[in-house]
């Protein structure tokens, strides 16, 4: 679409977009709209967002509302890979779903589905120790507080 037809599909003046281009962000509102008429769902998540990547595979550093934001997706059901990359990398969060995959009672499948869609490939072996080993989530602590949480149905 040009700016004329997005704007159109989005209910917006073609000002609006214009104007955006020399903004750094915009409402929600029309942040919705611009993304709906994309094609695009947005997801408002709980906690502060990521602020840096060391790399584009890993978040920089992992803090308590972070990894308690982690522990809450793991644990909701919540299966979109979208909301997954809103929460972090695609290959950081593709391994986090293997690793919850592996929790007894978890839906397995849909995990690595998920995972697959993530990061093509993660969960055959040599990718998936490629990540744990440099992973800042040790799954020796991140399994049992997600347990702690969550009790899946067996």
């Amino acid at each position: 679409m040009n700016d004329s037809q997005w704007a159109a599909a989005a209910g917006l003046p073609k000002e609006t977009l214009s104007r955006l281009r020399g903004r750094a962000g915009c409402d929600l509102r029309t942040l919705t709209a611009l993304g709906a008429a994309a094609g695009a769902r947005l997801a408002v998540l709980e906690g502060s967002p990521v602020t840096a990547i060391t790399d584009e595979h890993f978040p920089d550093r992992i803090d308590r509302d972070y990894e308690g934001r982690l522990l809450a997706l793991c644990g909701s059901g919540i299966l979109d890979p979208d909301v997954w990359r809103a929460v972090g990398p695609p290959f950081f969060m593709a391994g986090i779903a293997v690793m919850v995959a592996g929790v007894r009672g978890a839906p397995r499948e849909s995990l690595l589905a998920l995972a697959e869609k993530l990061h093509p490939g993660i969960s055959q072996p040599e990718v998936l120790r490629a990540w744990l080993a440099r992973s800042p989530v040790r799954p020796s602590r991140f399994l049992p507080m997600l347990k702690s949480k969550v009790r899946y149905a067996a």
